[in-house]
């Protein structure tokens, strides 16, 4: 861990973390913009798409853990600018990916690798080496807010740009924009990672490992996350197109996204201020339950665009505000020097909901031509991730304390 003197200034983090993590995910957001396009202009079925984005989600789930160990072994900065440059290569090649091979390994593989490390895994490591524990909360849940400004920012602008230029022209576009990533991680260069200093640690990442699988609450985390990553993801991605059969115009499908993203910044900081008030496995199971009844409502409620509005900005208010909550937790529990490992781990279960989430409404759909069944998995697991999470324990793991050799 960085020695306190040593820590980076706060604005200079909060800053450049939040620019970052609003490009990378804003992004990201967008996809579900190019569902039908895309499958239109090559003759694809929306299992194929969906497909894709399954696989860049695992991908992404799979390959944070490794960019949360190399984060924590050589700096955020390192990191960051390489994720940048495979999100640009990444975005350019699903623009002229003419199979379904070459698109799920561009939009899926790469950009999922992209995402491993331009995004919360890598830059909440950051801030919990370098926040007060007293502050951590609150900067964790700023920086997710700015995502969700991102989401808010960038979903229209990426409607704007497919109906200016085009699907394949939006998505090079988007490959240029992606670079300026990489700048912006220089606010994010640490002292002790990449020079002399060396970071200390209590523990190997093998003892990490061990010591989070041991723990219940780790693996509650985990179950609860999943169910997290089905649910945004199923939405984020399908809800277009699930509007679009419904008889709504494209338009419709643009706002409600953003306004997710625009709730969505009062909901990320909003749960990151209580999460150093409140007991954080508490505002977890609220945000999954009111997920839960949010969905029920919605589905039951005449389908209107004033209807699809409002659901989509109490959904904003509950999208990611389990971010900063659940990564301040895993800091609170187990410390921070191996913390964006930990929490890559964390994310990756996160991811196989959301490849679970995103295929099988794809899968579904094509068998039933109907995305009902999913909505209703949806509905119950949101019920059980909020009695997953009341049972975790909110304490720091006691360690023993380290032995020193005996001088001579």
């Amino acid at each position: 861990m960085s020695e306190p003197n040593a820590r980076l200034s706060l604005t200079r983090l909060l800053i450049c973390g939040a620019a970052i993590v609003t490009l990378a995910m804003g992004i990201r957001h967008g996809f579900g913009l190019w569902l039908q396009p895309v499958t239109q202009a090559h003759g694809w079925t929306r299992e194929t798409f969906a497909f894709a984005i399954a696989i860049q989600n695992l991908a992404w789930g799979v390959t944070g853990v490794l960019a949360g160990m190399a984060a924590d072994r050589f700096g955020a900065f390192r990191v960051i600018v390489v994720g940048a440059v495979a999100y640009s290569l990444g975005l350019i090649g699903m623009a002229y990916a003419d199979t379904s091979l070459v698109f799920a390994l561009t939009a899926g593989l790469l950009i999922g690798v992209a995402q491993s490390g331009t995004t919360y895994a890598v830059v909440y490591g950051v801030i919990g080496r370098n926040v007060p524990a007293d502050k951590r909360s609150w900067a964790m849940g700023v920086t997710a807010a700015a995502g969700s400004f991102g989401q808010f920012l960038m979903v229209p602008t990426e409607g704007f740009l497919i109906n200016q230029f085009g699907w394949q022209q939006a998505l090079v576009l988007l490959g240029f924009a992606a670079l300026l990533i990489a700048p912006m991680a220089w606010g994010l260069r640490e002292p002790g990672f990449g020079g002399s200093a060396q970071t200390k640690r209590e523990q190997s990442i093998l003892h990490a490992i061990r010591e989070a699988f041991e723990t219940p609450s780790f693996k509650l985390l985990m179950a609860g996350y999943f169910v997290c990553g089905f649910q945004v993801v199923f939405i984020g991605v399908h809800m277009p197109s699930y509007l679009k059969d419904k008889g709504l115009s494209p338009e419709v499908a643009s706002y409600a996204l953003a306004l997710i993203g625009l709730f969505n910044v009062f909901g990320t900081y909003t749960a990151g201020v209580l999460g150093q008030r409140i007991a954080k496995r508490k505002i977890l199971a609220f945000i999954y339950l009111a997920r839960a009844a949010a969905i029920s409502l919605f589905l039951l409620a005449p389908l209107t665009p004033v209807s699809v509005y409002v659901f989509a900005s109490v959904m904003g208010l509950l999208w990611l505000s389990t971010v900063p909550v659940t990564n301040a937790l895993v800091a609170q529990i187990f410390g921070v020097a191996h913390l964006s490992m930990l929490s890559g781990f964390v994310f990756f279960s996160h991811q196989i909901g959301s490849f679970l989430g995103v295929w099988l409404g794809g899968y579904l759909y094509d068998k039933t031509g109907s995305y009902d069944s999913v909505w209703y998995i949806a509905i119950a697991l949101g019920v059980a991730a909020a009695l997953i999470n009341l049972p975790i324990r909110e304490v720091a793991i006691a360690r023993a304390p380290r032995l020193e050799p005996m001088p001579a």
